[in-house]
């Protein structure tokens, strides 16, 4: 019997995941494959109780379900909780449904990468207060970041943000407008600028002030298409250490192979199946 595992969003427009996961499950010689499943909102919970059936391995969720989704799980992980979405769902043996993040981690494990050290002691600015900003905001939190300051064009949805990780680590939290004197002061003592708006792939323009960063400073930008946002050309004109949200992309799906499968260590084979997408700017599903 092929085993299963589906996307489920609406649009979906690229095939990244896809082309990563069936070339895990072919290197590890798992009989699985990954489907990509664009629904209608009414019909997201019957295509979750299917993946009861003893042919599902799991669910990925994309935008605009993640929440959804969460309510439609027997258990939601502690971390998913707290940041509220699930990204992926994992069917236990007797068809159980338990709901979880890889965002956070996989946002993790790429910006290390990326910065060269951990995010213990940082200090780091955040564009943007959406679902993408909460994973980072967690991630930054969770592991030790010194200070966390949230810029957004809506305050109201930074001061939310904010306050729903009041309790995660022991850094400073704080949140304001992009435009304010006090998130632009905070890019000159920032270890990393993180950009987790659409600007650079929707939107035109950058949402940091990549001249204020100091010399040793990271900018991650989370849009992985285009490969190389405003953003991402500014910051490498000035000698910063930069990357796209590729890497966490692969680390994210590696993540959510290893708790379908038991399967780790797939993140470099799924790197190289997905190579030739990331380099195509109009890849699509």
């Amino acid at each position: 019997m092929t085993s299963r595992v589906a996307l489920i969003g609406k649009p979906l427009r690229r095939r990244h995941s896809q082309v990563m996961h069936d070339a895990a499950f072919a290197a590890a010689g798992i009989d699985a494959r990954y489907e990509l499943l664009e629904l209608e909102p009414d019909a997201v919970e019957a295509a979750v109780t299917a993946v009861r059936g003893a042919d599902w391995l799991g669910l990925q969720v994309t935008a605009p379900y993640k929440r959804l989704v969460a309510g439609l799980c027997d258990s939601v992980e502690p971390d998913a909780a707290t940041i509220g979405a699930v990204n992926s769902v994992v069917r236990s043996d007797a068809g159980g449904l338990v709901g979880f993040n890889t965002d956070a981690p996989g946002f993790r494990a790429g910006v290390e990468l990326a910065m060269d050290r951990p995010l213990a002691g940082a200090n780091v600015v955040v564009a943007g207060a959406g679902g993408a900003a909460h994973a980072v905001v967690f991630a930054c939190l969770s592991a030790g970041a010194r200070e966390v300051t949230i810029g957004n064009r809506t305050v109201s949805s930074a001061a939310e943000l904010a306050e729903r990780f009041t309790r995660v680590g022991v850094g400073s939290l704080s949140a304001m407008a992009l435009d304010d004197p006090a998130f632009i002061r905070a890019h000159r003592s920032a270890d990393l600028a993180v950009n987790a708006t659409t600007v650079g792939m929707i939107d035109a323009g950058t949402t940091m002030q990549v001249e204020l960063l100091p010399t040793g400073a990271t900018v991650f930008d989370l849009v992985y298409v285009p490969p190389e946002t405003p953003l991402l050309r500014a910051a490498r004109r000035r000698g910063l250490r930069a990357a796209n949200g590729s890497e966490m992309l692969i680390q994210q799906a590696a993540i959510a192979f290893e708790r379908w499968t038991a399967v780790g260590g797939m993140a470099d084979v799924m790197r190289a199946a997905v190579a030739p997408l990331l380099a195509d700017p109009d890849a699509r599903a």
